[in-house]
Order: C-alpha cells, then structure tokens, then sequence
C-alpha cells in the first residue's frame, strides 16, 4: 500500500473517530497515525512555490519540501551551510562564490547544480528569461543587489552584485531563496506553485483544496531521511475550530494558539512552546489620501488606541507593546531609547480638534486570520471603538486571509483609509526596506500599502544596507526607527511572542526565532 493512501486511510479514520468523539464522548481523544504529524494551519496556502509567496502560513509548508543554499541553523538566524557547502567573498563584497553539494537531486529525479540555481534566480530577476511568466514574484526584491548569476562550473556559482549588500546571506536562507527544480517549472509552467519540487526533507504528495497539503518523507534526503513518514498541514481558519480540533486529537500540532486558548492546554497531554521573535503587528495607515494624509491625524491614532489593554486583555499578555517599526528581537539594532505611543484619549481629541479631523470616517480592513494576527478581529473591534471614542467613525470591512492579501498588498488608495498588518522577518533591513520606502509603493513592486515617503528615511535605509560595518548598520536603522516612529505611517501595536502547542505523541519538536517549521527531525508516537 501506498503511504499516500495509508495516509488518507488514516485521516478518514481519524476524521471519523473525531466525529464519533465529538459525538458520543466529550473530552475523549481521537487517535491520528502513528508517523503522520497533522498541522493545522491557519490558512490555505497561496501557492507551493517559495518565489511567488509571501506569507509565513505558506513558509511553514515550503521550508520542509526545499533547501537553500544556506539556512538558518537551528535556533538561531545565523546562517550556515545547506545545498552549498561553503562560500567565499570577495573584499569589496560584491562577489559571493558558492561550492555546492555533490550529489542531490530534486525530488522529481532531475540533478541539482550550478545551472539549476541560475534558473531559479534568473527566472525571478530577469524580465527576459523564458519562465519569469511563472511568476509574479513580490519578494524578488530580497535579491535586487544581484546584477548576475554565473554558473562557473556544475558545482560553483557566482554571484555579482552592483554593490555591497549586508543582508545578502540571511536572505538566501530566507524562503524566497530556495531551490526549486527548473525542470518542474519547465514541466508546469504557471501550475508548479500546484506541483512543487525541491530536494528538502519531504516531497510533495497532495494538494486537495481547503482540506490538506500532504507531504511524504523523502527517504534519500541529503541531510538524513526524516522521523515522519508524512506530515498533512489541515488549514483550519477559525481559530476556536483549530483549538477544538487539537482538545479532540484531530490535529498533532497547532500554530499561533489563540491566547485564550492557552489554558485549556495546561495538562500532561500537551507540550506548550513559546518564543520571542522578530514579529511586529501595526496598522497600515493611508498616508496619501484622506485624514491620515496629515502627520498630525496618524499620531493622534496612535494616542488614541490603547495598546496595553489589547496586549494586556484581548493577547493575554502573549505580546508587548510595540515602539516603532524594528522589532526588539534585533537587539543590535534597536532602538531601545524609543518609548511607546502612550494611551492618551484626550491629547487625541485635541490633536483631532486641531487638524480639523473630529468626525472623520474610517474604512478599516481586518481579516479573519493570517500569519502572525494574532487575535485580528477581536483587536479590531477594539480598535474601532477605542478611534470611535475619539472622534472618528470607523468602518470595518472583514475578509479572509489571502483575499485580505489580495486587497492590502495591491495599496489602499481608493478603498480604504487603515488596514491591519503584521510582518515576521529575518532581517531588520526587511520590513522597512520593503514597507517604509518610497520606492515600495504597490506601483513599484513592494508593500508600502499606505504610501509612506520620507526621502531621509529612503537615505538612510539605502546607506544600511550597503553599510558591511554592523555597528554602522546599527547606528542608521536606530535613526530610522526614531523617524518614522515620529511620522507615524502607522500604529505600533504590538511584539508578539510566537506559540504552539502539540500533543504529548510529538518529540523533539522546538520553534523557530524565523517562525518556520523544521519538522524533519520530529518524532510522532
């Protein structure tokens, strides 16, 4: 038998011991297979292929089916080794020369090498190359230094960059830069984010729609076949559904535990994890039309939410209140001089009065879940009423999580005047990079969905990045913090800590300060 039937064999019976327990037995277990970790996810998945995705939902999925170059070594966001060996600089930090792993394959037979790795960066970065049309590719900008790909020989690469770029290795281990197999792309064209191959630890099984990905173990894995022989991630949307489904033994492993669900997890029956992580959750606000093109409106936003009780009260004290856009994680870079907006209706009001802004209406995006959201529509809704108790009528417009996608990322110009955002990164050059600069907006390719633009701000970002000095690279993002805190682009809300919690059947589990799931030296009794 087929391990792919063996698992659907013991989903349906762990799917019908679920219903009989729910039924008949309440507080009784069901009993998923031996060997199979069941996810649930909070989300359906976008896409399968690491270049076209952006959410962490989808990372949780890929980081298990690809490699990189280099990855991020356990525990830490160091890099080290993966599908390269090793790699040389050059000093002027423009060339990065890779000596790859002998003997790999992807999953679908074909070789990795050299060539295989100027495929997938050509095809994101190179309008002309035959499968850019695979795409779209919204994080290509992590590799916007590159200016060419050389395959030097089947097992080295080169890459030229136009200049110095600090963040380039942490990127390469980011999911944007794994490898996927060229002849898969070659194969399905625009369907391979529906037919993906790596050389990770699974491959690809099965995707059936709003039900499960399942991936199987890849028994020839360079790096050590996996414990698991499949693992199924279930997107489960609703929050109190998934914690329902984990008390019933539905599901093994559940991300992004609701914060008031972490009681009922308590018991000798579940491991809980949690970890601090470079996470931030904000308000994008639309800083290009209506009352938050004002300095003066944003910062009175800012006052007017109060931030400790949504930590506090809805999160359950599982965050911290945020102070600007670089999450604490970095601690090297900072700024820890930065004090929080401070809860003050009343300055609000005034600031409002000033502006001319009493009464303005708010149309405000939240979704009904996503990658690290937290709680997003309990937040919101207190959100709304704290920015109604000041003066403002405040609209909300809900939406599922990648339609949610689908309405912030393309800008909020014409739609709407705020929207809720959180963003795990690798880097601190990340999210501002790709959030905060002029050059970010929607219509050049990046995520400043509220049109911020600050040209010291747009300096400053592109001096750090090009700054190999990490004390210089510092000092800048620490002004830049201090700036943009000051312009207010959006509401800092808050620093989550990351959870999960699993079954006592899993061994060796242990979270990510990246927010993925490296589950291929899991263990599921």
């Amino acid at each position: 038998m087929s391990l792919l039937k063996m698992t659907r064999r013991g989903l349906m019976a762990a799917g019908t011991a679920l219903a009989l327990t729910l039924a008949t037995v309440p507080g009784a277990q069901a009993q998923t297979p031996p060997g199979v970790l069941i996810v649930g996810q909070i989300a359906e998945p976008k896409a399968l292929d690491p270049a076209a995705v952006t959410a962490v939902n989808d990372f949780r999925i890929l980081m298990n089916v690809y490699d990189g170059l280099v990855r991020y070594k356990d525990g830490t966001l160091e890099v080290e080794p993966a599908l390269a060996e090793s790699w040389e600089i050059s000093e002027d930090g423009t060339e990065y020369t890779f000596k790859l792993r002998e003997g790999v394959k992807f999953h679908d037979g074909s070789d990795f090498n050299a060539e295989a790795v100027k495929f997938n960066f050509d095809r994101m970065l190179n309008e002309d190359h035959p499968y850019h049309d695979t795409g779209p590719f919204p994080l290509a900008f992590f590799f916007s230094a590159v200016e060419n790909v050389e395959a030097v020989d089947d097992l080295t690469v080169k890459f030229t960059l136009g200049s110095p770029y600090a963040p380039f290795l942490s990127n390469l281990a980011y999911p944007t830069g794994l490898i996927v197999s060229p002849a898969a792309v070659e194969q399905y064209g625009a369907d391979f984010g529906r037919n993906p191959s790596g050389t990770g630890p699974f491959k690809f099984a099965e995707w059936r729609s709003n039900e499960a990905v399942v991936v199987e173990a890849n028994p020839d894995y360079w790096d050590g076949a996996p414990e698991l022989q499949a693992v199924v991630f279930r997107p489960i949307t609703d929050a109190n559904t998934r914690t329902a489904e984990m008390l019933a033994g539905g599901i093994d492993l559940m991300v992004e535990v609701p914060p008031v669900a972490l009681s009922e997890f308590q018991s000798d029956a579940y491991q809980v994890f949690e970890q601090a992580g470079p996470h931030v959750w904000f308000l994008i606000l639309n800083a290009k039309e209506g009352p938050f093109a004002d300095k003066a409106v944003r910062q009175a936003a800012n006052y007017a939410i109060n931030k400790e009780a949504l930590v506090n009260e809805v999160l359950e004290g599982t965050a911290d209140v945020a102070a600007g856009p670089t999450p604490p994680a970095f601690a090297w870079a900072y700024n820890s001089d930065l004090e929080p907006y401070p809860y003050d209706p009343e300055k609000a009001k005034a600031m409002l009065a000033e502006a001319g802004a009493e009464g303005a209406e708010l149309t405000f995006y939240v979704t009904e879940g996503g990658s690290g959201m937290l709680d997003p529509i309990a937040m919101g809704t207190a959100i709304q009423a704290d920015l109604e108790a000041v003066g403002f009528d405040v609209k909300i417009e809900t939406y599922e999580w990648n339609t949610f996608l689908g309405e912030v990322n393309p800008g909020l110009e014409g739609k709407a005047d705020m929207a809720e955002m959180a963003w795990m990164t690798n880097d601190p050059d990340t999210l501002p990079f790709l959030a905060l600069r002029t050059d970010a907006w929607p219509d050049k390719g990046g995520f400043n969905s509220g049109y911020y633009s600050n040209p010291e701000v747009d300096a400053l970002l592109e001096e750090a990045r090009v700054a190999t000095d990490q004390d210089k690279r510092a000092e800048l993002y620490k002004e830049m913090q201090t700036i943009v805190q000051e312009d207010a682009p959006w509401v800092f809300v808050a620093n989550w800590k990351q959870n999960a919690v699993t079954s006592d059947r899993v061994e060796n589990f242990a979270l990510q300060p990246s927010f993925f799931l490296l589950l291929d030296d899991v263990v599921k009794n």
